[in-house]
Formats: C-alpha cells, structure tokens, sequence
C-alpha cells in the first residue's frame, strides 16, 4: 500500500492536471455510482489527506467530493486526453475527462461520492496527518501512548493514531532510531523525536527514492549483517517487519 509521500504526490499530479478545468465526461465504473454524470462539473482541487485522496467538484447538482483509496493495486493515471490508457479499460473505475486531459483511476481500493459538507465525516478516525499542514505531533503522541503496549511497528502504522505510515517508514524510522519495530510504542526513548524524523523523511519522499536502510533489503546498508523480516499483523493482513538485528538490539 503507498506510503503518505506517495499519495501526495498522486494528489499533487491529479491537482496540476485537473483542478480549475471543466469536465466534459465522467464515468465511475462502480455498481453504486454507475448512474452518476458530473460532466460540466468543475474540478476545483484535489488534496491528500493520509493515505486518502479528496477530489473536488463543483457541479449544478451540487458541491461533491469524490473520495478514493489506493489500497495495494491502485494507481491514478493522467495523461493527455485522447491519449491510449497504459493499464486495461476492465481495471479502470473512474475517468474524468476535460478539454485536453484525462485522469483515469485503475484498480482503486475506495470510490465514494459525497457531499463536500460530509467530507470530513469520511475521515474522522484518522489521527493528525504526518504531512498536513495541519500537523498535530501532541496530539499523535497522546494517541500513541494511550495504548503503551502495542509494538512500535503496529502502533505507528495505525492510521486512527497517525495518518500516512506504512510498511515502509515503519522500518525505516524504527531503524534509524536504533529501536526493535516489536519494542511497545511506550517504551521507545524520545518518540517525539522519531516523529520529527518520520516527518521529516516523508516530506523528502526517501522511499521513493529507494535509499531504504533495512526495507526491502537482504542486508543492512549501515553494518552489513544480515536483515531479518518479520510477519507482523493478524492472520491474512500480516506486514513487513524489515530489521537489523546487529543495529536495532
């Protein structure tokens, strides 16, 4: 599933191709919005919020916001209008076209519509937003630590306590703190800290930009020693566990 920096990014990509432009063809290839027309609609912006994306629509019916998930499969896709799609029509689930562009979303994991009054309403359970701008770091400590015991690794990855992390930061952070990913979350020495840095990596989009320390790696970058990896999660939702047992004791 895409970290927080990967969605941004996609947000960021969905905004500067459509926002401020007209539609002239919608099509949500699902069964409960399949009679849905925003065509004429204007797409006002689209913005990231965690791992969700929120695009805006200004339409004579009325203000929507149409809400999608990338889950683990799911891509946005913008291209020229016109232009041939470079995945299978059958995995497309929404288009929106305009004058010269089309996004074309394939394979997503969430497609709902809803008012833009009911938008925040999607989004209540999650936790501050490790890159929005309305960043709130007491407030994602209080959440943390209100369960101490969970292991940092499951405890950072819940989206109701933090928003955007993933398998991969999950690593990544645990490693550069020095701390087992299995260690509980109230345990782990200036948290505050790790935060920061998470923050901090994210905003640089570091896994994207494949300098991973531990994820995804057969041996540590730093020592060399081997990485174990560790199936973390309930039974058929396991994750990830990238770490160096040499440097993470």
């Amino acid at each position: 599933m895409p970290e927080g920096d990967a969605v941004r990014r996609t947000a960021r990509l969905l905004d500067r191709g459509l926002s401020g432009q007209d539609l002239v063809r919608s099509d949500f290839r699902v069964p409960q919005l399949a009679t849905v027309d925003l065509g004429g609609g204007t797409v006002v912006a689209t913005v990231p919020r965690g791992k969700h994306l929120l695009t805006r629509i200004d339409h004579r019916t009325g203000e929507w916001t149409l809400h999608t998930h990338l889950k683990m499969e799911g891509s946005w896709r913008v291209m020229e209008a016109g232009r041939r799609w470079p995945k299978p029509g059958h995995q497309a689930r929404v288009v929106l076209r305009t004058a010269t562009t089309e996004a074309v979303g394939f394979l997503l994991g969430v497609v709902e519509l809803v008012r833009r009054e009911r938008e925040q309403d999607l989004l209540a359970h999650l936790g501050p937003d490790l890159l929005g701008a309305d960043w709130d770091e007491d407030e994602a400590l209080r959440r943390l630590l209100a369960e101490p015991d969970v292991p940092l690794f499951e405890a950072i990855r819940d989206q109701r306590k933090v928003a955007g992390v993933g398998t991969i930061y999950a690593a990544e952070t645990s490693f550069l703190a020095g701390v087992h990913p299995m260690r509980a979350v109230g345990e782990v020495p200036d948290l505050r800290r790790m935060l920061a840095r998470t923050r901090e990596l994210m905003d640089a989009e570091w896994a994207m930009k494949g300098r991973m320390w531990v994820y995804g790696r057969r041996a540590c970058r730093r020592c060399g020693g081997t990485v174990t990896v560790l199936r973390v999660g309930p039974a058929g939702e396991e994750r990830p566990a990238y770490l160096c047992a040499n440097c993470q004791r």
